[in-house]
């Protein structure tokens, strides 16, 4: 039932959990703070809880006492009336187990909704306040997943393991001190014959705990099939090119070793669980044959005897209750672990302590000799990279896929810093500003835009959504982005739920981008960024919100990211990158002129090798 090398890992397993001691503490707080007074009712109510069974047991000896004294008198049931003040009290105590056991469960109930509520607002913000640089590393996203699904219910449980706890400890003090009437030998059996169980608890939360531990990757990887084979993004390549057996079959592959894995698991508890029962039964027959000769022997009346055997079984089962709750908080607090080390993790972009103040945009934004590197990738996205965006113009962003484009955006936003070099703003270094702050004077239409399941009205207004627009702003936007047009075609127009999550109309991919535009430009921004924002229209849609783009964009420094060199062709001024660095820049007119990369793409479209105006490294 134990294995050999169970000395050392319980050795391992008390200094470990000496460490984790600490969380706690911390989680009762935490869990405090959410449910409050709430708390200590529930408290009170355990110690009430705790006593009522030794109040049964006692009760039970005067019973039987009574009744066996009414059957040696021999004068008939007329005595048993005697009784009724006990029996009447024990029926009390009866009731009173049963009431306060569903007003327990009751305020365990609201207890945990409002700790779990309140852990999963910490794991949001959290989340929120963590870099982007954090989603590029595999390990946090089993840290995230560790604090999400295994530790989110754990201080909620933590606290329910603390109150059995300390009700089982009530009720098993109160028993000990029954029992110590027959002896001083009588607790220590009791505790001798609920060692085994102590032992499997223990071994199997060590247990539990590595095996989860070491395959968060592969239970996220089962999540991830599961969200290829059900969600709406993945159905239709799922459909064409017949991917369903595929991933269905690395799900199931999966999940087989994990569900082995587990089931294990489990038999071996079983079997020890047993084995450990087995031996506590052995303790309390042993004890009750030892009672049994005394009470042969006249030295116990059949109430002692009731009692006994009562308050020792009673007394291994709050032991066992004990032991499992005990072993409940260890496994509770190796999660918990978890729950605070995500919780503990700070940014890697800070605010100074005394952030310059944002003024405008007077003169330009400057690039100097940036070198940066995506985390977990040696080769450098910039290095050695210089430009300069002057404000008050358009400035247009063009060149292959993996150029650093789109990583402009990502540093301007301070969503990363450069390893080295600077990104000024008239001069001062963005780091000297707050990135709270600094964001609020930029908006961005990012390449793969949020499609929002809510109403298209909310759709455009969480753009700003600080501050509060109006309807009449929210229209203003979508008809400066082109976008009022497949909004009036919705029969519930701005009030139309979009998206298929909650049955709401769909739109197609240029109409949703429309819809983003209209977001980018609901906020006055200082900065616009705006990363491929014609790729999905049609070249009507683009034409049309061509001819109103310099109207919107006027007295504000817009950079634009594209591959179309109709959308380029709007810009004041346009830089090729091509490996992380400026190798030609000028307007539409002198870049053509200049016969450079920029030319022959240009040409390349214009003889009809290209249709869609793209600056690729093969037309160059």
């Amino acid at each position: 039932m134990i294995s050999k090398s169970f000395p050392k890992q319980l050795a391992k397993a008390a200094v470990r959990f000496r460490t984790q001691l600490p969380y706690v503490p911390r989680a009762l707080a935490l869990a405090y703070r959410a449910a409050g007074a709430l708390t200590i009712v529930w408290l009170l109510l355990l110690m009430v809880q705790g006593l009522l069974p030794v109040a049964l047991v006692y009760l039970t000896k005067v019973l039987v006492d009574g009744v066996a004294t009414v059957i040696a008198s021999g004068t008939g049931a007329r005595n048993l009336i005697t009784l009724a003040p006990s029996a009447a009290a024990m029926g009390g105590v009866l009731i009173a187990t049963e009431v306060l056991a569903g007003v327990g469960r009751w305020l365990r109930t609201e207890q945990a909704e409002k700790v779990q509520d309140h852990v999963h607002e910490l794991i949001h913000a959290q989340a929120m306040r963590l870099d982007l640089s954090y989603y590029d590393d595999p390990g946090y996203y089993d840290q995230l997943h560790r604090a999400r699904v295994d530790a989110l219910s754990r201080p909620a449980a933590l606290l329910e393991n603390v109150g059995a706890l300390t009700q089982s400890l009530i009720t098993l003090i109160a028993m000990a001190g029954v029992l110590l009437t027959f002896g001083l030998a009588i607790p220590l059996v009791l505790a001798l014959s609920t060692i085994p169980a102590l032992l499997v608890v223990l071994r199997h939360t060590m247990r539990f705990h590595h095996w989860r531990v070491q395959n968060t990757p592969a239970i996220r990887k089962t999540h991830y099939y599961d969200m290829m084979l059900t969600s709406r993004d993945a159905a239709a390549e799922m459909r064409l090119f017949h991917l369903g057996a595929h991933f269905r079959t690395l799900f199931t592959g999966l999940r087989r070793k994990l569900r082995r894995d587990r089931v294990r698991l489990a038999r071996d508890e079983a079997f020890a669980s047993a084995g450990a029962a087995l031996l506590g039964l052995a303790g309390l027959a042993g004890a009750l044959s030892w009672m049994g000769i005394r009470a042969a022997q006249g030295l116990y009346t059949l109430g002692d005897l009731a009692l006994f055997a009562q308050a020792f079984f009673q007394g291994q089962r709050m032991m066992r209750s004990l032991l499992g709750s005990f072993g409940e908080i260890y496994r509770n607090t190796m999660f918990l672990e978890n729950l605070f080390e995500f919780l503990a993790l700070a940014p890697r972009i800070y605010a100074p302590q005394k952030p310059a103040a944002w003024t405008g945009l007077q003169k330009a934004i400057e690039f100097r000799n940036i070198v940066f590197c995506y985390p977990g990738n040696e080769r450098p996205a910039l290095n050695g990279f210089n430009l300069t965006v002057e404000a008050g113009k358009i400035t247009a962003l063009v060149g292959e896929n993996g150029a650093g484009k789109t990583t402009l955006i990502k540093l301007l936003c301070r969503f990363y810093d450069p390893a080295s070099g600077v990104v000024l703003a008239d001069g001062t270094d963005l780091k000297n500003y707050s990135p709270e702050d600094l964001r609020r004077r930029i908006t961005v239409l990012f390449q793969e835009p949020v499609r929002y399941a809510d109403t298209v009205r909310a759709n455009i207004a969480l753009g700003d959504i600080e501050s509060r627009p109006d309807d009449n702003r929210v229209e203003q936007a979508a008809k400066d982005a082109g976008a009022d047009s497949p909004i009036s075609r919705l029969p519930e127009g701005y009030q139309a739920i979009l998206g298929k999550w909650f049955g709401g109309a769909e739109l197609s991919g240029g109409e949703w981008q429309r819809l983003a535009l209209a977001r980018a430009f609901l906020r006055q921004a200082d900065l616009i960024l705006l990363d491929e924002p014609t790729s999905f229209m049609d070249s009507w849609a683009e034409a049309d919100w061509l001819s109103r783009f310099r109207r919107l964009t006027a007295g504000r420094t817009s950079l634009i990211i594209t591959h179309r060199f109709t959308t380029a062709m709007q810009a004041d001024i346009i830089h090729v990158l091509d490996q992380g660095r400026v190798i030609e820049s000028g307007s539409h007119e002198a870049l053509l002129a200049a016969g450079g990369r920029y030319a022959a793409s240009w040409k390349r479209q214009m003889s009809g090798g290209k249709t869609d105006g793209s600056c690729s490294r093969t037309n160059a």
